[in-house]
């Protein structure tokens, strides 16, 4: 039997600052209260079927082969890898707009940039989020509008009726969040120009721990703004795109709120829009099904899990 050494030294510490930790005390309470017992009641309740109230019965792993056959799920699932490409696409505005106000030599216009980064967070998501519900509508909304003055109403015409695609149609508004085959294209519009400002902040940060020794050193070489772009700035920020990354990951997997608010609980027509997260609501709060849909919480976190190991054993950073 291996006896562990003792330590006088942490032993003496903890004897000294054992106070300390009663200001620890009230956030571990709270993380433990508000984070990991939800998580642990979730395990537990998807092995029952169970409606929400105090009457439920032990069913196994039941609901685990039933979402394993629910083809709702796992077109959610390939419709929420859809929607990651698009938002790693999303990230590209968001990196250049921090390259250029790196750029900037006056300190002034650096932190001015910033403040106007900053105050459209003060702004409720939610208002946001009805607000491009406004700007997609297909009567009042102000994209068809905009089609319709500047005549790319025409030009989409004239490329549906050359595919034969049967969307755009010139005597009918286009329904961008009604017509299945523009669902995602329409959450794909969402947010232009794809600017996020916390995105657009972890970049700065990066960029402000390169060294201007560098720059001096490329401009003596005779690097011009895009090498230095390419071979100085975009390799040495890529720890922050890879941070980026997994926070992209994890908000599209768990996200349901924009496609609740957009296309409603169904995932809108023909569930075009539907993804896991929704799924798990519509089952909790539609259908009264808690306990799949704490399965299927559960089966998200997997894949969420699975995906952030994959991140972090083949996504590495040689600077």
């Amino acid at each position: 039997m291996t006896i562990l050494p003792h330590n006088p030294g942490a032993t003496r510490r903890i004897r000294r600052d054992w106070r300390l930790y009663f200001f620890v005390m009230p956030s571990a309470a709270l993380v433990t209260g508000f984070a990991y017992y939800p998580a642990a009641s979730a395990i537990y309740h998807s092995f029952f079927h169970w409606s929400g109230g105090d009457s439920m019965h032990l069913v196994g792993l039941a609901n685990f082969k039933r979402a394993f056959h629910d083809q709702v799920l796992w077109q959610s699932f390939q419709t929420v890898l859809i929607l990651v490409l698009f938002n790693l696409f999303k990230l590209i505005p968001s990196i250049l707009l921090a390259v250029l106000i790196h750029r900037l030599a006056s300190d002034r216009w650096r932190y001015v940039y910033r403040v106007l980064l900053v105050v459209p967070m003060i702004v409720p998501s939610l208002t946001t989020l009805f607000i491009w519900k406004f700007f997609l509508d297909p009567n009042i909304g102000a994209l068809n509008r905009m089609l319709d003055i500047t005549g790319l109403k025409g030009v989409l015409v004239s490329i549906d009726h050359f595919f034969g695609w049967g969307v755009f149609l010139a005597d009918h508004p286009i329904g961008w969040l009604s017509q299945p085959e523009l669902v995602l294209p329409s959450l794909f519009i969402w947010g232009f120009p794809w600017i996020g400002a916390v995105g657009v902040l972890i970049f700065l940060a990066g960029l402000q721990s390169i060294s201007p020794e560098i720059y001096e050193a490329a401009e003596l070489d005779g690097i011009g703004p895009l090498g230095k772009f390419f071979h100085i700035e975009l390799p040495l920020i890529l720890t922050q795109v890879r941070l980026s990354l997994v926070l992209l990951i994890v908000s599209t997997l768990q996200g349901y709120v924009l496609q609740l608010l957009l296309l409603g609980d169904s995932g809108g027509p023909d569930g075009r829009g539907m993804v896991p997260g929704l799924w798990m609501y519509n089952r909790a709060f539609i259908a009264g099904e808690f306990g799949y849909a704490c399965a299927v919480g559960i089966i998200i976190f997997a894949f969420i899990l699975v995906l952030t190991l994959i991140n972090n054993k083949y996504v590495r950073i040689d600077k």
